[in-house]
């Protein structure tokens, strides 16, 4: 029967192990979303003087560069779990996140 863990309790490192893999299928299924996003990534200069808009290509930069990350962050994860940094490793699993939540809160201030 599974028990909950205490505050001084840790995972032992199967488990550790089956959510760095878990986490790494959330993190190519973000990657064909990102694709998609990549796709309909000019749509953001389709208001008129969005060109000039340094917002907007940051938006479009970010937009763009998300499936690359959701494909390097769990490269670079696994890379550093097989050298026993596996703090470094969950850094660079969560980067697919941040990445996407800048990507998200950024292009909410481009207008159209």
């Amino acid at each position: 029967m599974a028990r909950g863990l205490k505050a001084n309790e840790t995972l032992d490192r199967r488990t550790r192990l089956v959510l760095l893999v878990l986490a790494t299928c959330a993190c190519a299924g973000f990657a064909l979303i990102g694709v998609v996003g990549a796709l309909f990534s000019p749509l953001v200069f389709d208001e008129r003087g969005n060109l000039l808009n340094p917002l907007a290509w940051l938006g479009f930069l970010l937009m763009v560069g998300f499936w690359i990350v959701c494909i390097v962050g769990p490269f670079v994860a696994w890379i550093l779990w097989r050298r026993e940094r596996e703090s470094l490793a969950w850094a660079a699993m969560s980067a697919p996140l941040i990445w996407g939540l800048a990507t998200i809160t950024v292009l909410q201030f481009v207008p159209g």
